[in-house]
């Protein structure tokens, strides 16, 4: 059995890793061109990404960004954040990402997207914290897309 020395030391060591309550917060501007370019560079020829008149004939406004474009944002927002070395490297793999789409996020738009840490767990078989995240992106106040996420936070070696 560990003693208490020992059990305050791997919960200071899980700390430096990730805590409950972290947030990540990043905007991004979509533009017309970002949202034809990442459309086409992930085979997405749906023309609603891509020209404005085929959009307008669809409902829409303008073009609408695919929904990849936002969860690739926020899962690469994620990895960054929990890969960083702020005096303390540290390593992350993603264990699962779910996005829902509520809104579509037109051309011209600023996007806030966030993520919020909401439970941890040490896993000794997998030597790291688990982390759960609810993520969210917003245009102005309206919720465009909703996620949840779990990765594998681990001090890097």
């Amino acid at each position: 059995m560990p003693d208490s020395a020992t059990i305050i030391a791997d919960a200071a060591a899980i700390a430096a890793l990730v805590q409950v309550g972290e947030r990540i917060e990043h905007v991004a501007h979509y533009s017309r061109e970002d949202i034809s370019r990442f459309a086409t560079l992930t085979l997405d020829l749906n023309p609603v990404h891509h020209d404005r008149e085929a959009a307008q004939r669809a409902g829409l406004c303008d073009v609408i960004a695919s929904g990849q474009q936002t969860s690739a944002l926020m899962s690469g927002l994620a990895a960054s954040y929990f890969s960083r070395d702020d005096g303390v490297a540290r390593s992350m793999l993603c264990l699962h990402f779910n996005f829902a789409y509520r809104e579509p996020i037109f051309a011209g738009a600023d996007v806030t997207m966030r993520w919020v840490v909401s439970s941890i767990e040490w896993n000794a078989g997998l030597d790291g914290v688990i982390a759960q995240l609810e993520g969210k992106a917003l245009v102005g106040s309206a919720l465009a897309v909703i996620a949840r996420g779990t990765v594998l936070v681990r001090r890097a070696s």
